[in-house]
């Protein structure tokens, strides 16, 4: 985040739009970069120890299907397809954990999957807020403070958990990997992000979202070697036909 944020402050001083956030958007700086940008990556990253990726990728995505109870808790009207979507949504999550064959026992493994689903709830706040803000500068405008607030937060994570953790430097994987997220796709896809959660209802915004778990999985089976299971399809179809009933409801 740190590497994102000053590609992100590079990015708007070539572009002359570099300017202090006005005090109206402040809400939705802190709430990016706590809610999507810190918590978001934290509870993935956590889950990832023990959860294998493609199976981490549909359920830490799972913000479309969070975003229908927090609707409801601030008020606005939803649809009983879309509560209908949910249920068939939160059934394909149990599906997806498999929860007869599920090591109950091992303490690490249900919190792997916990921490993932409140990855997915984190984001959902984001991108509710992102929906409801009034802006007055634009998503781009704001995005290097967002990833500023992010990289203090994380930094301070880091330094509470895990105060002996380092880098090895000397890895090339390491630095292709930092300057592919952090000049790439940490600035431009958090932009993307926020954009489509402005322009776009929320779920319809998480429906087209939901393209990067699935590639995710692909990705998994051919990178790392990870079993394409039963389970593992049928919840993930099982998510997929429950967005796609949520955004058919039109009153949400």
């Amino acid at each position: 985040t740190t590497l994102s944020a000053l590609s992100a402050f590079v990015l708007l001083l070539a572009l002359r739009r570099l300017r202090w956030p006005q005090r109206a958007d402040w809400p939705i700086v802190l709430s990016v970069g706590a809610f999507q940008l810190s918590l978001y990556f934290t509870f993935v990253n956590v889950g990832l120890q023990t959860i294998p990726p493609g199976r981490s990728g549909v359920l830490s995505y799972t913000a479309l299907l969070w975003l229908v109870p927090l609707s409801l808790l601030v008020g606005e009207r939803v649809g009983w397809r879309a509560l209908l979507g949910v249920l068939l949504g939160f059934g394909g999550i149990v599906v997806l954990m498999d929860p007869t064959r599920l090591d109950w026992s091992n303490r690490a493994v249900i919190e792997g999957h916990a921490w993932l689903l409140m990855a997915g709830l984190s984001w959902a706040i984001a991108i509710l807020h992102a929906r409801r803000h009034r802006w007055r500068g634009t998503p781009l405008d704001v995005l290097p403070w967002q990833m500023s607030v992010a990289s203090l937060l994380l930094c301070s994570l880091a330094f509470l958990i895990e105060p002996r953790g380092r880098l090895d430097l000397c890895k090339p994987e390491l630095w292709i990997a930092l300057l592919y997220v952090g000049s790439f796709a940490g600035p431009i896809g958090t932009w993307a992000a926020v954009s489509v959660a402005r322009a776009l209802p929320p779920l319809t915004g998480s429906l087209g979202m939901l393209g990067t778990p699935l590639v995710g999985i692909a990705a998994s089976a051919v990178l790392v070697g990870e079993t394409i299971t039963t389970s593992l399809l049928l919840g993930t179809a099982l998510i997929i036909i429950g967005i796609a009933i949520v955004v058919l409801d039109r009153k949400t």
